[in-house]
Parts: structure tokens; sequence; C-alpha cells
């Protein structure tokens, strides 16, 4: 539990000897105090009433313990208490999990008004002003107290829960994840959406937590559900909730410093979010040989840097999307792009190399369009074409004849 809290002192008339009639009262009556309270709550409060028969044990125990506490507190003005441990130390620390702020509120207040409504029963007589007043300023002090618990009880929630975000998205980079990542996501919350993006580029420098802030508000604006981090020197984002990964990085880009933001292609679960990590990890690394790429950039979109960067998956995602269906179209295909290509991009120059009509040559290239989603009249997707057009050919050169 929290550190202690230093009690209040009542007033000074209130010590051992002045008022011992009313502190004899009040320790015979601590009991029966204590049964009311529990007893007004289960009339008052359905929230109590629901929770299982442990938990109220243990708030019966908390009631107690606070009636207990200004007992003594009542007894010895002068001496420094806790406050927050000689009540709230009674229970375990799971239960700040097990009940609200507002209900703690509800139990104290309870509490307070039950010790209120027999001040007149129990106080000798002419301590009546004396025992309410001391109340009052405890009821004070209770209240802080009980900020006190779940401020600090928050505080420790909020860092474990930033370590275990951090082990999750560490696990999704780097290949890891198994079903462990899968129960820690669940206790941060995550509810397992089919539809994720993972999303890198360079962190801010500054406090990582405020970045990390900044994250979930632009992710609450754009309603996607993220785990985020900021490992070395990058910001990891794995989003989910849009099939759409420019949205998704335009959404939640405002936090990254200055450079590429690379967004992964969309995968169905967390698991498979590390194939969506690695994919914009290579192609933020890629992107020094494209300075003028699009901020964001898909990581797609730099297969062909990926690829000469030494990606394998890179390279295989350009001959089995590219190069091997283009070649199961039919050679003619990849002969008219391939001779297209090596006469700059002229459908004339083309023609006259194949012995066929202009038209021919057009048509030909809107199939290749059709059959790959690569334009080979764009510069930048005719680039992507020769790459995988080059790696189709090794690879079918290294196959064993």
């Amino acid at each position: 539990m929290p550190e202690p809290s230093q009690s209040p002192q009542p007033p000074a008339e209130t010590g051992r000897g002045s008022h011992a009639a009313t502190l004899r009262r009040l320790e015979k009556s601590a009991g029966r105090l204590a049964a009311n309270a529990i007893a007004r709550m289960d009339a008052q409060l359905p929230w109590y009433r629901a929770m299982p028969p442990e938990n109220r044990s243990w708030i019966g125990l908390v009631a107690q313990a606070g009636i207990a506490a200004f007992t003594e507190w009542f007894r010895h003005p002068e001496a420094p208490q806790a406050i927050s441990t000689d009540v709230f130390g009674t229970a375990p620390r799971e239960l700040t999990r097990a009940i609200s702020l507002r209900q703690t509120v509800e139990m104290v207040r309870t509490t307070i008004e039950v010790m209120e409504a027999a001040i007149d029963e129990v106080a000798a007589p002419g301590d009546e002003g004396v025992l309410r007043e001391a109340l009052l300023v405890y009821a004070r002090e209770i209240a802080f107290a009980t900020a006190q618990v779940y401020a600090q009880a928050a505080e420790a929630r909020g860092a474990w829960d930033a370590r275990l975000e951090s082990l999750v998205v560490n696990a999704v980079l780097s290949g890891e994840a198994d079903e462990g990542v899968l129960s820690r996501a669940a206790a941060l919350g995550w509810s397992s959406p089919d539809k994720i993006v993972v999303v890198l580029g360079t962190a801010p420098t500054g406090d990582s937590e405020l970045t990390v802030e900044a994250i979930r508000r632009a992710s609450r604006h754009a309603k996607l559900q993220v785990l985020t981090g900021v490992l070395g020197e990058r910001l990891v984002v794995v989003a989910g909730g849009d099939d759409d990964p420019i949205r998704v990085a335009k959404a939640l880009i405002g936090p990254f410093a200055a450079g590429p933001v690379v967004a992964g292609p969309v995968v169905g679960d967390l698991l498979t979010a590390t194939r969506s990590a690695q994919a914009a990890a290579a192609g933020l690394k890629a992107c020094a040989a494209w300075p003028d790429a699009p901020r964001p950039v898909l990581s797609d979109d730099l297969l062909p840097e990926r690829a000469m960067a030494g990606d394998r998956y890179a390279r295989e995602q350009l001959v089995e999307e590219i190069y091997r269906p283009l070649e199961e179209a039919g050679s003619a295909l990849l002969e008219t792009l391939s001779v297209y290509l090596e006469q700059a991009s002229s459908l004339e120059g083309a023609a006259r190399m194949l012995f066929v009509h202009p038209n021919t040559v057009r048509y030909r290239l809107r199939r290749v369009t059709d059959v790959t989603g690569w334009s080979p009249s764009d510069v930048r997707s005719a680039f992507t074409l020769r790459i995988a057009l080059i790696l189709g050919r090794l690879s079918d050169a290294d196959r064993p004849h």
C-alpha cells in the first residue's frame, strides 16, 4: 500500500482524560458501528451486493479498520499516525482493481454517515460537538488518503502497463510473437481486431511517455486500437481497426519525428503482425535509397529498394506477385514488357522490335497492368517491374534443369 499520510490533529482538548468517557463509549461501540456500516452498504449500494463474498469481507475489514483508526486517533491526538496504512493496509493491493475510486468514496461516505448518526449516542454528555468536529476532520483526511491510495495504485499500474506494452511491441517487431504475447495484449485491453497495420518511423527526442500519449490521443480520434512504444530511436505503432495502411499512418503521423514513416501491409491478427512489422522495418531501412518517397509510404511501394538492400522477403514478393503471374499469362506479356522497358518506354520502338502494331503493344501493356497491378507507363512502376523481371530471371537461372 502507499506511504502513510500523516494523521490530522483533532481539537487540542480532545486528549486522554478530558474525554475519557466518550473514548470508552466509542471503543465499546466500534463493532456495532462497523456492523451498521456494512448493513447500510448492503442496503444502499448495489455494487457491494453484487461482489463476491471475499471482496465483501475485505471491504468489511476496511470499514472496521476505519472506525478503529478513528478511535485510536481520538485517544492519541498528538501522535502522528498513518491513516492510509491503518485503514487501507488491512486489504490486499488487488482490492483497488476490484472496486473503483467512486465505489471506495461511496464506501467511506456510508461509514462516516453511520458514525455521524451515532454521535449523540456514543458521545458522553457535552462531548457531542467535540466528537462531531473530530469526525469531520478525520473524514477529510480519509478522503485524502483514499485519493492517495488510488493515485499511487494507478501510477504503479501505469508503469507496469507501459513495461508490458513495450514487451508486446518488441515481440511483434522482433518476430517473437506467441500465445503469451496475445495474453499480455489482452491484459492491456487489446480486443484482437482482424485488421492490423504496423507503422514505423523515427521517435522524437524528449520524453518517450509524452510521445506514447500523443499516439494514444491520435488513435482515439481516429477510432483505432494501438499498442505502441519507443524502441531505441524508432517509434513503433501496432494499430488495429482499419484496412487502409496509408489512412492509418496519416492518422498517427503527428507524433513521429521528421523523416520517413513506413506502414506495413494489413494482417489479420497480432501473431502475423510480425510480418507487417518486419516489412515496415525493412522499408524504413530502404528509404535512404528513395529520398523522394512520400510520407507516409507503404512498405510494398519500397519493394525494389528493399530487394536491393538484401530483403529476402521483398525479392520473393516481387518474383511471386509480378514475375510468376506474367510468366503464367504467356510469354508474349513478358517479352513485350521487357522490350518496352529496354526501349525507354517507347511504344513505337517496342512495336518495331517485336514486329507488331503499336496498338498490340498498348494492349499487352494494359494486360501487364491487369495481371500485376503495376503500370509500365508510370516511371516508378516501370522501375519496380524492371527489378521484378531481373529477379525472376535470376530465380529461373537458379532452378535445377
